[in-house]
């Protein structure tokens, strides 16, 4: 699977790391987990729920969430793992 950010996970992630540079190769990492397996264990992924349907989400750090979703490229037909926002619960959820 290849793995897409959107426009706004890319603002997201320059707002949390300007303000905790420390979680940059911590992002980096689960990036790449995410991208070899959304369902790696230890990424705890999960489906969301309400207004949220549709998404998932993956842990970074206790307080910190990734939320993705799946598009198929309609040229290739490959699955795309589209990367919608990062931050902390309170303001992902």
């Amino acid at each position: 699977m290849k793995l897409v950010a959107d426009k706004s996970f890319k603002r997201a992630f320059q707002r949390l790391i300007s303000k905790n540079p420390q979680l940059q190769s911590k992002v980096s990492e689960v990036l790449h987990l995410l991208e070899d397996n959304p369902f790696t264990p230890s990424l705890k992924s999960h489906k969301l729920t309400g207004r949220l349907e549709g998404y998932w989400s993956c842990s970074v750090s206790y307080d910190c969430r990734i939320i993705f979703t799946f598009r198929q490229d309609t040229d290739s037909g490959e699955t795309l793992i589209v990367i919608v926002d990062i931050g902390k619960h309170d303001q992902v959820y």
